[in-house]
């Protein structure tokens, strides 16, 4: 089990891989269509995007949160 410390830096890590995975691959399939070799390229379209997306979000999220904050009322 990975320790709770880490909990923000995986969220990050699932969360750039999910979102990149799904926008890769609708840009891709607007870009290409389906033609052969599209899951490959998208795979490849996808590396790319996680390792830009994973390290954007980590410094991104903190932000995220101080601006969420303020614009919400505190319970």
């Amino acid at each position: 089990m990975i320790p709770a410390r880490y909990a923000p830096i995986l969220f990050g890590l699932l969360l750039s891989g999910m979102m990149s995975l799904l926008v890769s691959g609708l840009s891709t399939l607007r870009a290409l269509g389906l033609v052969d070799g599209f899951v490959l390229i998208w795979l490849g379209n996808w590396a790319v995007s996680w390792a830009t997306a994973f390290p954007i979000v980590l410094v991104i999220a903190p932000i995220t949160r101080r601006i969420v904050a303020r614009l919400t009322a505190q319970g």
